[in-house]
């Protein structure tokens, strides 16, 4: 069974089937990787779950375009915003719920988290099989340093410019919130990267997207944790 949602006839497509939506953001992430680095991560993760499926699974075209007002203050960087995301993501469930037996949106970026509960909630009030998982990596740094660096010189190495590598601002996240509610990132970090990017290899990359992978597919297997809610399995 093909899992490229985006490649099938409507006459292909199964009855009921389970369909994973990854959803990204297209922001800065430093002077090193590429502005599609959340959305890259989270569609490849869907592939490779829907992989570890054996075809139980169809993966829908990403959401690109999501919440990241923190970031605006860099160039490149592109946001709907909380409510417009929320809007969105409402009316894309019920879209799919017409035709699919559950809805699982696989999300790349921390900033969609509090909109994409709520719309996920509301989904489930209303009755449609909806849930959502996360794709970044307990205990990972907060944004384009050691973790996300690593899973882009596995996923796409020609695009991520080492020479350009640097430090950014090591503080632990929640020491920097109260500055990142009000100014967003620029305000804690000048070059847009909240970790240390100089560590990342390909092979450390290699092991947290598996670690990924395998985490999420045990939690969408038929036996696995099913959330009738519909919050975050």
């Amino acid at each position: 069974m093909r899992t490229e949602l985006s490649h099938l006839a409507w006459t292909d497509v199964p009855d009921r089937p389970l369909v994973l939506v990854p959803l990204g953001s297209f922001e800065q992430h430093g002077p090193h990787l590429p502005l599609d680095t959340d959305t890259r991560v989270a569609d490849a993760v869907a592939h490779g779950v829907a992989r570890r499926l054996r075809g139980e699974a169809l993966v829908a075209p990403p959401v690109v375009y999501a919440a990241s007002g923190e970031h605006q203050g860099f160039p490149g960087t592109m946001s709907l915003g909380n409510e417009a995301l929320r809007f969105a993501l409402l009316e894309l469930g019920r879209s799919l719920g017409l035709w699919a037996g559950r809805v699982v949106f696989v999300n790349g970026h921390g900033g969609n988290v509090r909109c994409l509960a709520d719309a996920v909630t509301r989904l489930v009030e209303e009755g449609r099989d909806t849930a959502w998982v996360a794709c970044f990596p307990d205990g990972g740094d907060a944004h384009a340093g050691h973790t996300e660096t690593s899973l882009l010189l596995h996923l796409a190495p020609e695009l991520v410019h080492m020479d350009r590598a640097h430090p950014g601002n090591i503080t632990p996240l929640r020491e920097l919130m109260p500055a990142l509610r009000t100014g967003g990132v620029a305000a804690v970090s000048a070059s847009g990267v909240l970790g240390d990017p100089t560590t990342a290899t390909a092979e450390e990359g290699a092991r947290l997207f598996d670690a990924l992978v395998t985490d999420i597919a045990a939690r969408l297997q038929p036996e696995g944790a099913h959330r009738p809610e519909g919050a975050h399995l």
